[in-house]
Formats: C-alpha cells, structure tokens, sequence
C-alpha cells in the first residue's frame, strides 16, 4: 500500500474505528482510483474522495415491537444515506441479526458505485436492523415492520430516499413498511422499490439481480471468446440472487451444481434444473435458512459446514453475503481449474481473495456484477413516475442495455493490454460520475 493511502485509511479508521468492513470497502475504492485521484487536483482540491467517504446523514433509531407473547422487544433500525449527488438515496434495508452500522456503511459506499455505473439517477443509501425475520411469525413481522416505518417515514421519500429489500427483507416485509408509510403519509408515491406487481412493482425484480449477474459475466466470457453453454458453475446462497442466476445460467445452456446455506452446501452433479430450482421458493418460504432439505429432496450429496468452493467448476459466482469467499477458497477455485469469479453478494470476496483471484483469473466484483438489482429498481421508479408499467420483456431488454454498458464502463476505464482490471474499471467509472456531479454542486 502506498504511504498516501495508508496515511488516508489510518485517519478514516481514527474517525471510525471498530468499522472493518466499511474500512474494507473504502480501502478497495482507494487503492483502485488514487493514481486518477492524483493526476486531477481538482478532486483532491475539493476533498472529493474525503467527502465520499463520509455519509451525508445517519440515522439509528429503536425499533420497540411486541411479540405472540406480548412481549415487547426491542432492536435498532439504521438508515444510512450516503450520497444523494446523482439522485434520490437509493438501497436496500437488511434484517439480519448481523447487521451493524459497519457493514450498513459498506453497503452504502458500495451502493453510490454501484448506482453510478447503472447511468440512472440514483445516489446511495442503505438501511436495516438487527432483527431476523427468522422463526417470527407473519404478525410478528408485520408488527416490527410497522415499528420499523414509524420512525423510517420521516426520512424517506420518492423524491428524497427510496429503500428497498436486502438480506431478511422479501415481498412480505417490502408490502408491510410500505402498507405503514402509505397509512401515516396518507398518500400512495414509489417510495419503496420490490413492491408487488398489482400495486406498483416491476416485473423481473425479484430475478433481476441474478439476472443481471449473468449478463454480466456472459460480457466477460465473450471478451475471452467464450460463453456460457457448456461450463459449470458454482453458486453460493439459495435466496432471490442465487434462484435468479441459476435461472438464467440454465436459459443459457450452463450447469449449476451447488447452492448453500448457513447449514454447508449442496453438490448436485446432475445440475439444478427443473423442479429443483421451483423448490428454492418453497425453501426459502420455509424460513428455515437451510439446504440440507434440497439434499433429502432430490438424492444429492450434503457437505455440512463447508463452502462450495471447493467443488470443481468453470466459474464461480458467490450469491450470498460478504467475505463468504476467502483467501483459501480462491486459491481452491483456481487448483482446481476455475478461471472466472463474479461476485454477485456485495463484496463476496475478502480483500486477499479478491487480490488473489485478480492476479491469477478474470474477477470482477459486485458492485459491477450485481448491479442488475438496483437497475430494475430504478426501472421501477420510473415506471411508477409514469404510472404504467412496461412487460417483462421490455425490462429484460433495458437490464441487458444497462449490463453490457456497465461492462463497457469497466473495460474502458480498467483494460490493461489484453486484460481487464474489473476492480479499478468499475471503482474509476463510478468514481468520475460522482464526483463531477459533488463539484457541480459545490461544498455540500
């Protein structure tokens, strides 16, 4: 690491200290966009990469609910609005008991990048609690959700913070906070995304990020003059991402052979295909957070408390959540003949994996692959700007549009000879648009 950067990171971690992943997340932009940085004073004038890194609002608040029992409960409920020089704030909100402010702020950085790439107006924010929607009942979950929106109302808006799901947070919890918002505002706005179709929603939404993940990765096997037919894939996770990537890889002649869960991982030899991938809704309906299930199912092998990575597969594609794949695994992946990485969970790599990988294969990280989301979200919005709403069809065609240009991005700005650093193509991309948009509008 570079002294300038060390000494950048030392101050950030005085001002911030305990955050490791945010500290992680920053420290990945930075080493990727200092040498631009430099080269124009104007940035470093107007402390552009400084002001990036500190979130334009934060907001904790308690989160009071009462249980079947008629318990009261108590959690903590964050929004973390972090850059709002290209649009509304715009992210998901995550209910896991892990959530922190850390890894909120992570998201939240990640998230501007990300949204940037995209080109749609949005900037970045993210939000969430400790509380797990696991083993609760539907009225449970309707009662902190509602809870949740009492205070969440008062900051967000269409034109101001548009949330949507994450990690814990599906069609149930979307149509609960938004039923609460609507009921204490009195008017009905797209001030959530993820929304269901009769009252708002887009279609291929809750596909899109999976979706969006593939057309992502097809770009990179094209530059290397191959395709998705014929090689197998590692996929981490059995939620909305990893169903929605394993839809598309089959539509496009590949094989998935694994999937996991907090339990260990699945290895399905003969692909997931069929009925096997409709089971992954039930699963996940189950609220169970297992997949050993899958394994009872359908006859394949369960490898409990382990990862998928160390299956041997063309590709991998963590769906996940962040630093699920690490320095170990990597060089796994690539002993065993894995020659491309794309994270779809954001930041699905530690930085030593993530460094390996990049050394070795073709990597590319979330905040250009998964990007697909938060594309259809804004689609969305703009969908219920316009109060109408395009077919599925019409969003699948805009989310390839908005991939392919995302990848371009990359290439332009990370192309190296015959390679492409995906890290430094995606973190410069979304770099410049911020920050020409932070001068525009001044000190603020």
């Amino acid at each position: 690491m570079k002294a300038e950067i060390y000494e950048f990171m030392e101050s950030l971690k005085l001002k911030t200290p305990g955050e490791k992943e945010f500290h992680q997340a920053v420290q990945e932009v930075t080493e990727s966009v200092w040498d631009y940085y430099i080269k124009n004073p104007k940035y470093q004038k107007n402390k552009i990469l400084e002001r990036m890194c500190e979130p334009e609002r934060t907001i904790i608040f308690r989160v009071p609910w009462v249980d079947d029992r008629g318990e009261v409960q108590i959690n903590r409920g964050y929004r973390v609005e972090f850059n709002s020089a290209l649009g509304p704030y715009k992210g998901g909100i995550r209910f896991h008991a892990t959530v922190t402010l850390s890894i909120l702020k992570f998201l939240g950085f990640e998230q501007t990048f990300k949204n940037s790439l995209t080109t749609l107006p949005m900037g970045g924010g993210k939000g969430g609690s400790d509380f797990s929607p696991k083993g609760k009942s539907d009225g449970e979950i309707m009662r902190f959700c509602q809870s949740f929106m009492n205070e969440l109302y008062r900051h967000i808006g269409p034109d101001t913070d548009v949330p949507a799901g994450d990690i814990g947070v599906g069609g149930r919890e979307v149509g609960y906070m938004f039923g609460q918002y609507k009921r204490l505002k009195n008017e009905f706005t797209g001030v959530f995304t993820g929304k269901g179709i009769g009252w708002g929603g887009s279609l291929i939404r809750p596909e899109a990020t999976g979706f969006g993940s593939v057309y992502f990765v097809r770009h990179m096997l094209q530059l290397m003059g191959k395709d998705i037919e014929g090689h197998t894939f590692a996929v981490s996770g059995f939620g909305n991402v990893a169903w929605g990537a394993i839809l598309k890889i089959n539509e496009l002649g590949g094989k998935v052979v694994t999937l996991s869960g907090p339990d260990g991982y699945v290895y399905d030899p003969d692909g997931i295909t069929g009925e096997k991938v409709d089971y992954l809704l039930e699963l996940r309906a189950s609220n169970q957070d297992i997949v050993e299930p899958y394994a009872n199912e359908f006859g394949a092998q369960f490898i409990p408390g382990k990862k998928p990575w160390e299956v041997k597969v063309d590709i991998a594609i963590p769906c996940a959540t962040q630093n699920e794949l690490d320095l170990d695994d990597a060089k796994e992946l690539v002993k065993n003949g894995c020659f491309l990485v794309g994270e779809a969970s954001n930041m699905g790599c530690t930085a030593e994996a993530a460094e390996f990988l990049g050394h070795h294969i073709r990597y590319a990280p979330g905040k250009a692959v998964n990007a697909g989301g938060v594309a259809v979200s804004g689609l969305e919005m703009t969908q219920n700007s316009m109060r109408l709403n395009w077919s599925r069809e019409e969003v699948d065609q805009r989310l390839q549009v908005i991939m392919r240009d995302i990848h371009d991005t990359c290439v332009r700005y990370g192309k190296n000879g015959d390679k492409v650093d995906y890290v430094k193509g995606a973190n410069i991309g979304g770099f410049v648009k911020v920050a020409e948009a932070m001068l525009a509008q001044g000190v603020v």
